[in-house]
């Protein structure tokens, strides 16, 4: 039997309800644009878009909630990205109970997409 990719690891390693969550992201993510290929870096799914570092799944170390990093986050103003203590990226924390806003996390991508011509 062949052994998984990393990134499948971790996924499939996720708890529910967080795993269902984060799965459903990973699809949007790929799903998003021709552009975006998946990659595992820095021990995380990063989502790369023209070869670029574009943005990245993960979860609050203290909630275990999920969250997508957008690397350019802080050329973007939205009421749903936060930036923390982070420099370059904001967040977007996704709520494991409700349904991902999917409208809302593709209008911060197409956001975002502007910075990568």
């Amino acid at each position: 039997m062949d052994s998984l990719r990393p990134i499948d690891a971790w996924f499939l390693k996720q708890d529910e309800p967080f795993k269902s969550c984060l799965y459903a992201l990973r699809d949007l993510m790929n799903n998003y644009n021709e552009h975006i290929t998946e990659e595992w870096k820095y021990g995380m799914p990063f989502y790369y878009y023209n070869g670029k570092m574009f943005c990245y799944l993960w979860t609050n170390k203290k909630t275990g909630q999920p969250y997508i990093g957008i690397m350019e986050g802080r050329n973007i103003t939205h009421p749903l990205l936060v930036m923390d203590d982070r420099k370059r990226a904001k967040i977007m924390y996704i709520n494991k109970a409700e349904d991902i806003p999917a409208s809302e996390v593709k209008e911060i991508l197409d956001m975002a997409k502007k910075f990568y011509k």
